[in-house]
């Protein structure tokens, strides 16, 4: 089963900067995304947070998917991740920047990739989303 994921897309005038920052009750965190990595990752919440994550495309074009379980729990429950609005991924261009917004509801961990095709080892672009109680 595919995530779902709300998805918006705006230049980035400058580098992202990696440090969580708390406006208005919803949690940011800054991700860039480059050749084969997420940073930062692992990502750590407190269950109940909202959260938005901010990724930026640092190199070339990447994408980010996250799956809505925690791993090892049966896809048929409730999801642990419930995001503002549909989406499965997103297509993220050079300098861009797309934001995923949802509320961390189950204690977990999401496992995210690139869902793009970005070179040699794009399989290896792998991060994780750690929700603690």
């Amino acid at each position: 089963m595919a995530a779902m994921l709300p998805l918006t897309s705006s230049t980035v005038a400058g580098p992202a900067n990696a440090s969580p920052s708390e406006t208005e009750g919803v949690r940011v965190i800054e991700v860039t995304a480059k050749k084969y990595e997420f940073n930062p990752s692992p990502i750590r919440v407190k269950q109940g947070t909202r959260v938005q994550l901010k990724i930026t495309a640092t190199d070339h074009a990447h994408g980010f998917r996250i799956k809505p379980f925690p791993d090892g729990v049966d896809t048929k429950g409730n999801v642990g991740l419930v995001f503002s609005s549909p989406q499965d991924f997103q297509k993220i261009e050079k300098g861009q920047m797309a934001t995923v917004e949802f509320v961390a509801q189950t204690p977990g961990t999401y496992p995210f990739k690139c869902c793009t095709r970005c070179g040699w080892h794009h399989r290896a672009m792998k991060g994780q989303l750690i929700v603690e109680p």
